[in-house]
C-alpha cells in the first residue's frame, strides 16, 4: 500500500501561467521523489504601473509517494 504526501508550493513566471505550473512542477521534482500529480489551487497576476502583466503566478499543491 502507497503512502502519498501533499505539500503547497508557489512558482512564478513573467511569460504565463502554463509555464509557472512547468516551473513549478520542475522544482518540485528536483526536490521530491515520486512526484505523481499537481493541483493548480490559485492564480494571480503581478501589474506595473503601466497595467501591463509583469509576473504569472500559481499556488500548487503536488502530491508524492513516501519510501518505505
Amino acid at each position: 500500500m502507497a503512502v502519498s504526501k501533499i505539500v503547497t508550493l508557489k512558482a512564478s513566471s513573467p511569460l504565463s501561467f502554463d509555464e509557472a505550473i512547468k516551473a513549478g512542477v520542475t522544482r518540485a521534482h528536483k526536490t521530491l521523489k515520486h512526484v505523481t500529480g499537481a493541483w493548480v489551487k490559485n492564480q494571480e497576476v503581478l501589474i506595473d504601473d503601466g497595467g501591463r502583466i509583469t509576473e504569472y503566478r500559481v499556488e500548487m499543491k503536488v502530491t508524492f509517494i513516501l519510501e518505505d
